[in-house]
């Protein structure tokens, strides 16, 4: 059950991030971002129907991964904090991208090495989609923190609301502890440092500093969330609690 616990918060980690990603299509600043974001999107939510598919076979109770995703409340999601946020504007829904693909990125380079043939999959192809996050979101970083006032106050101004919840990515809940031991998944906090290195290298050229954070936000994996993960479980889970189990 330590696996399949494990499992259930990294696919909530990517199907929350990838609905929040979802929300900018159409209401991009630009074309090339309106194509962009919902790929991004795609990538996340991909990787989580894997997870979760797997997650359910581990648990085997007869739960599909739509199941998974569409029939369980907040308090039931084991997401970390960061990727619940509300995008706010553009310069935090990139910040908040950076600082979860930064993490991923390693996360899934280490998975390669890990004893479950699923989760090696998912690796193999979700570690080059978070090089490409990475690219993207700090491309859009440094163009907004080494822009005009307005942009650049803007990315401050996320820096200050998103730091408090990159702490929580490095925190192995008891689950993904066992699930770490046994060597289906690598540890997070070994991915501090990489993770560090792509933070300071974005922020130098984005003339951003990282702020001291003495109280970081946790609590994500004990199913303690922010009330907008609520407002979007709702909204997301609308249609299939209306037609259980309808299909195209």
């Amino acid at each position: 059950m330590a696996v399949y616990q494990a499992l259930l918060e990294l696919a909530d980690d990517n199907l929350v991030l990838g609905h929040r990603l979802s929300e900018w299509c159409g209401h991009a600043p630009m074309l090339e971002e309106d194509l962009a974001m919902p790929n991004m999107a795609l990538d996340l939510i991909g990787t989580a129907r894997v997870l979760y598919d797997r997650a359910a076979a581990l648990e085997g109770k007869g739960q599909s991964e739509d199941d998974m995703a569409f029939l369980r409340g907040e308090r039931e999601y084991r997401n970390c904090l960061l990727v619940e946020r509300p995008n706010e504007d553009f310069a935090q829904t990139m910040l908040r991208q950076l600082y979860f693909a930064a993490f991923m990125k390693p996360f899934w380079d280490a998975a390669l090495n890990g004893t479950d043939e699923v989760v090696r999959g998912v690796a193999g192809k979700a570690a080059k989609e978070m090089a490409y996050h990475i690219r993207h979101a700090g491309e859009w970083v440094i163009r907004l923190g080494d822009g005009t006032d307005e942009s650049a106050a803007r990315m401050r101004d996320a820096v200050f609301a998103l730091s408090i919840y990159v702490d929580e990515l490095f925190e192995s809940s008891a689950a993904a502890a066992e699930a770490e031991a046994a060597g289906v998944l690598p540890k997070r906090a070994d991915m501090r440092p990489a993770f560090d290195a792509v933070i300071a290298q974005v922020f130098t050229e984005a003339l951003l500093e990282a702020p001291s954070v003495d109280y970081p936000q946790t609590g994500g994996r004990d199913g303690r969330h922010g009330e907008g993960l609520g407002h979007m479980l709702a909204e997301m889970q609308s249609l299939y609690r209306a037609h259980p189990g309808a299909r195209w």
